[in-house]
């Protein structure tokens, strides 16, 4: 049989198709999907025991499941931590750590611009359990530090973040939050582990919304968390209570698209870098987005802290609101569509999408503007995906 010897240095390709090895239970080269609700005891001493297992897969689908778990693992490894779990959506992961290690009366320091679940989540929701909430500019290590206060429990920290791919600092926050003894948790789904992994930088937890480039098919819901061991453990018990759990199959699905996930996150990187390059020379084009351009206010940042720039990158039209409802509906390859990360490409108007959830007021504060389109960038080859683009923008 052959073994995967984890002191040894390997790419991540390979790490990524041999680090749950270890865990085969069947005879194929597939793993199995453990689809059952319960795990059986020989007896009540053994009853006992599964059912007290922190992060246990073999007792009850609440606790844990032999699929999930093997996903947790290759997930964590990748990220260089020690523990993992798996929810049922990117929100169920980020809900079920807050909850974790918040309560009324605590102070959370969070950026302006999170995802836009994140965004909900930290203006509106902790503050109704009591949960003070103080929300800097994620460009200044200065607002951090002058945000912070004596019961400060965590920084909630996203790099990029979109629709203008400002990052965050994370070992100069990560150091930050230590000496102070402050968690820091960060969203790591744009850039993914292959473009930057934030626990390198100190940071103490990272989430995935592994519906995105850990999945990669637009064929799931699913998150992960990878942090301590002892830190999985505390989140793996609110888990039981909250109950964000996902499916089996979810879990099987993204496990067989993680396998890929360098090579598709190579030509996402490869296709943004060169749009970007391509738009930031259009007439049509006001300004180009992406943290892989020299014109990137924080390019040097961006060298230093991550391994490639991702697949993601917005661009604002000259012509507004009106040019990017056209050139959307004119493109022939790249699909209108909310969610990204998979193999396709797919766009959207922020102006339209984020104006239905959020208040015009915190839109404009986010700098969104009515011309600006929001490109995530799939595995389509590359002269193809340009030639698109450029019969579009010719067409408004």
């Amino acid at each position: 049989m052959t073994r995967f010897r984890e002191n040894r240095r390997y790419g991540a390709t390979t790490q990524l198709l041999y680090s749950d090895m270890d865990l085969s239970d069947d005879w194929g080269v597939s793993p199995p999907i453990h689809q059952s609700v319960n795990g059986v005891a020989a007896d009540a001493h053994e009853f006992s025991e599964m059912s007290s297992v922190p992060l246990g897969d073999q007792f009850y689908a609440r606790h844990g499941n032999p699929t999930t778990s093997r996903l947790a693992k290759v997930i964590s490894d990748l990220e260089g931590g020690p523990s993992g779990i798996i929810f049922a959506s990117g929100m169920g992961a980020i809900t079920t750590t807050l909850l974790t290690f918040l309560k009324a009366g605590d102070h959370v320091v969070a950026q302006k611009n999170h995802y836009i679940g994140t965004t909900e989540m930290v203006r509106h929701i902790l503050p109704q359990y009591g949960i003070e909430v103080t929300l800097v500019d994620q460009r200044s290590i200065e607002e951090f530090e002058r945000a912070l206060k004596p019961n400060t429990q965590l920084i909630l920290l996203e790099s990029p973040v979109n629709p203008l791919m400002h990052l965050t600092d994370l070992k100069a926050v990560s150091d930050l939050a230590r000496s102070r003894g402050i968690l820091t948790f960060c969203d790591n789904t744009f850039a993914t582990p292959i473009n930057q992994r934030p626990m390198e930088h100190g940071v103490d937890i990272v989430m995935h919304s592994a519906t995105k480039y850990i999945g990669g098919h637009h064929d799931l819901l699913s998150g992960s968390i990878t942090t301590s061991q002892k830190l999985t453990e505390r989140i793996w018990e609110m888990s039981m209570n909250t109950g964000a759990i996902p499916a089996p199959f979810n879990s099987w699905l993204a496990l067989r698209g993680i396998r890929t996930l360098e090579l598709r996150v190579r030509q996402q990187n490869a296709n943004a870098m060169a749009i970007a390059k391509f738009l930031e020379e259009h007439p049509a084009v006001n300004r180009v987005y992406y943290p892989g351009l020299p014109s990137h206010p924080q390019y040097d940042l961006a060298e230093t802290q991550m391994s490639d720039f991702g697949g993601l990158l917005t661009f604002e039209l000259s012509g507004g609101y009106e040019a990017g409802k056209k050139f959307i509906e004119n493109l022939d390859l790249a699909r209108n569509a909310g969610s990204l990360g998979g193999v396709h490409s797919v766009l959207i108007q922020p102006a339209v999408m984020f104006g239905g959830r959020l208040s015009e007021e915190i839109v404009a504060k986010q700098g969104i503007t009515p011309g600006m389109i929001r490109f995530a960038a799939g595995i389509e080859n590359t002269a193809d995906i340009l030639q698109d683009i450029e019969q579009a923008l010719a067409q408004i």
